[in-house]
């Protein structure tokens, strides 16, 4: 069982995402809300995932990607906006586009974590 840390500012779809991660067999370990709280996480929580959305109120969470990148921790993005807006450095990370089915987020979680050896 994986442990998933999950990134997403509006409650109804973290609240769904939790529901679709632990029914694929993984571990919540913590859901943020806002980017002070998912970059806390990312800098000192023991995960083996994340889960990003990248706008938070207003906020682009890259900083969080960049921080779970340091600790080479693999993570996706899912947003409402598909890949448009991502920073060149984080272009060949994997994005779900919202809505989602739940073989498409189970596909890309596999891809991640057997892509980091998890």
């Amino acid at each position: 069982m994986s442990r998933v840390y999950i990134v997403e500012d509006e409650a109804l779809v973290a609240m769904l995402l939790e529901d679709m991660v632990t029914e694929l067999g993984h571990e919540v370990v913590g859901i943020g809300a806002r980017l002070e709280v998912g970059l806390a996480a990312a800098e000192s929580v023991s995960f083996d995932l994340a889960i990003l959305d990248i706008n938070l109120n207003g906020q682009v969470s890259f900083p969080i990607a960049h921080a779970l990148a340091k600790r080479g921790i693999p993570f996706l993005f899912a947003s409402g906006y598909g890949a448009a807006g991502l920073e060149e450095s984080l272009c060949t990370v994997p994005v779900l586009s919202k809505p989602f089915s739940m073989a498409q987020l189970d596909q890309v979680i596999r891809q991640r974590l057997t892509a980091s050896g998890v």
